[in-house]
């Protein structure tokens, strides 16, 4: 069981702990540099490889000395360990927040459309796995594991709540599109080890991986679909992040398209908002962070 992490580290601290490769810098003959850590935080490191067999997102434990980087002594390849110890994970569990997406989706899902779409992708034990584990970004918001699942659920009762307060005239298709938006991120995003983008991230993205996604739906479940709820389902899919300069290859142009993207906006801002608070000192000001295009006061 790991026991020390990366932030407990101090300047001449023997150490004996593992520790996860997060990114290889270069080779000092039979030593590789790279970056290691854990959900804590990453430590610069010489580690011995003579054969050259260390690998992203190994898991290797160490015995060493914390000087001006790490010189480590002795390693050897984990295979049993608990990879939550090495990535970001988010606060709440998981299965609790499952539990009230799917508590929303039953109170809200009343058409044969709404059911059959949902059910299409959360009765699916490979796509609901991979979603738990899903994050909402590398750094712009929800950047650890279950952070797509926290994501969905607050943009899903945002909709469910502004649906209502401002009578949408299609409230499922609102709520049902701001829990399907960000699909496409189980494909954008490897997870299981250093958080990168995919191949097929990097050349697609999620918006347009989400719309593929259901398009395999539909095609699925054949006549039980009219082309009126294709065409305002994937509208809300295609234009959830607001304008093109921000992403959405269409503005939104219909009610539940901008319900949808104002919950997506105000959501992913407020994470930003708290990543920023848990980085900053109390009563000061923070740095200026680039997501929300300020520096903010942080009360104590």
């Amino acid at each position: 069981m790991k026991t020390i992490f990366a932030k407990d580290v101090n300047r001449d601290a023997v150490l004996e702990t593992s520790f996860m490769i997060m990114k290889k810098l270069s080779r000092e003959g039979e030593k590789l540099i790279a970056f290691i850590g854990d959900k804590t935080g990453d430590l610069k490191a010489s580690i011995p490889d003579a054969d050259n067999d260390i690998e992203v997102g190994d898991v290797i434990w160490i015995k060493g000395v914390a000087e001006n980087i790490l010189s480590v002594e002795e390693i050897r390849k984990e295979k049993d360990y608990n990879i939550e110890d090495y990535l970001p994970v988010v606060k709440r569990p998981i299965e609790d927040i499952m539990t009230e997406l799917d508590k929303i989706s039953r109170e809200e899902f009343k058409s044969k459309e709404t059911i059959a779409l949902n059910d299409y992708f959360f009765k699916d034990k490979d796509f609901v796995e991979r979603f738990k584990k899903g994050i909402g970004g590398l750094r712009q918001h929800h950047n650890y594991r279950g952070g797509l699942a926290e994501h969905i659920l607050n943009v899903t009762y945002m909709a469910k709540t502004m649906a209502y307060r401002y009578d949408c005239r299609y409230k499922e298709i609102a709520i049902l599109a701001a829990k399907l938006h960000d699909i496409g991120k189980i494909e954008e995003y490897f997870v299981d080890g250093p958080f990168s983008v995919t191949m097929r991230g990097e050349m697609e993205g999620h918006i347009v991986i989400g719309l593929g996604m259901i398009e395999e739906a539909f095609k699925a479940g054949g006549n039980i679909y009219t082309e009126d709820f294709k065409h305002r389902l994937k509208g809300c899919i295609v234009q959830h992040h607001g304008k093109p300069e921000f992403g959405s290859p269409k503005a939104p142009n219909t009610e539940e398209a901008y319900i949808v993207h104002y919950a997506d906006y105000v959501d992913a801002t407020m994470n930003k908002i708290a990543l920023v608070k848990e980085n900053t000192a109390p009563d000061t000001w923070s740095e200026y962070d680039r997501r929300i295009g300020t520096r903010l006061y942080i009360e104590s």
